[in-house]
């Protein structure tokens, strides 16, 4: 970090907090040099992430809060983490949706940054059981000439459901909305993802509501930056070998893009992967073409088109 002054609150505290992931703590005299802030600053900014639960106050500075498997953040606090990471997975894997598909956007703060990199894609069907993904939808729609729909404007099925403290519908009604569907691709933001647990999520009905996202996809592409790879939470509902690609952020390590490269067959990530992505639907005519510039066996999704 260097002269960060101009930074708005949350870009600022989201840097404070990676921060203190990175390193395993932070003293304030340190960050008020690096941020090129005042101490009183600095020290609002970690009072603000100690009541949301995202680092724990010590005498001098902070450190991490270790989560139980079972604790889930709401949107709000997940929303100001890992901001540019998470814009970078969006326009990534906006260029892997070809105009005209029918899509599923889980729920999550990195499938809401993609929304909105999805709105000038025509004649879209967008399905999802996030109430923030639809909203960015609707108002979009809602800005055109005298309030009506723009002309090729996303159609979005909103699955009912219980909301969850991260704005997704989930529960027997929203499985059942999922299970007649089927997606041409699915984008999936997941709490964690590891060798052992594959994806997983603290919330319950929200496992098995995924579950049925997953099932109702012809591709699975996971959009999860750097600091969900390691994390495990209270239910898996995927393994790897149901992923089709990761699309990731520059913030990985050495060590864990080769681990991820091992064990998915496609590995994305942002701001280093060819701008003409590969499609979801298998059937761009260039992908074999630019198959070399990803990581992992064939391409982003590996393998040959369904």
């Amino acid at each position: 970090m260097s002269d960060h002054q101009n930074l708005l609150a949350e870009q600022r505290r989201a840097l404070i907090l990676d921060e203190v992931r990175r390193r395993g703590g932070v003293r304030v005299n340190e960050l008020t040099r690096r941020l090129n802030v005042s101490d009183m600053t600095v020290r609002r900014d970690l009072d603000a992430l100690a009541r949301q639960g995202m680092v724990a106050k010590v005498h001098g500075g902070a450190v991490p809060v270790v989560e139980a498997s079972v604790h889930e953040p709401g949107f709000e606090a997940k929303s100001v983490l890992e901001l540019s990471a998470k814009e970078e997975i969006a326009r990534a894997a906006a260029r892997m949706v070809r105009p005209g598909t029918a899509i599923a956007l889980s729920g999550g703060t990195t499938t809401y940054a993609l929304a909105r990199q999805l709105l000038d894609v025509p004649e879209l069907t967008v399905v999802t059981n996030s109430v923030r993904v639809a909203d960015v939808f609707h108002e979009a729609q809602q800005a055109g000439a005298g309030g009506e729909a723009r002309p090729g404007a996303a159609t979005v099925v909103l699955t009912g459901g219980v909301r969850t403290p991260s704005d997704a519908l989930v529960g027997p009604v929203a499985d059942q909305a999922i299970r007649s569907l089927h997606f041409d691709a699915l984008f999936l933001g997941v709490h964690g993802i590891s060798v052992e647990a594959g994806l997983s999520t603290p919330n319950l009905a929200e496992a098995e509501t995924n579950r049925r996202l997953v099932q109702a996809a012809r591709r699975v592409v996971v959009v999860a930056d750097h600091t969900k790879w390691g994390t495990v939470g209270l239910s898996s509902f995927a393994a790897l070998d149901e992923v089709d690609a990761l699309v990731t952020d520059r913030g990985v390590s050495p060590r864990v893009r080769a681990e991820m490269a091992e064990h998915l067959p496609g590995l994305v990530v942002a701001g280093e992967e060819d701008p003409e992505a590969d499609h979801p639907d298998g059937e761009d005519p260039e992908a074999e073409e630019h198959s070399g510039q990803h990581e992992g066996d064939g391409g982003a999704y590996g393998g040959a088109p369904e």
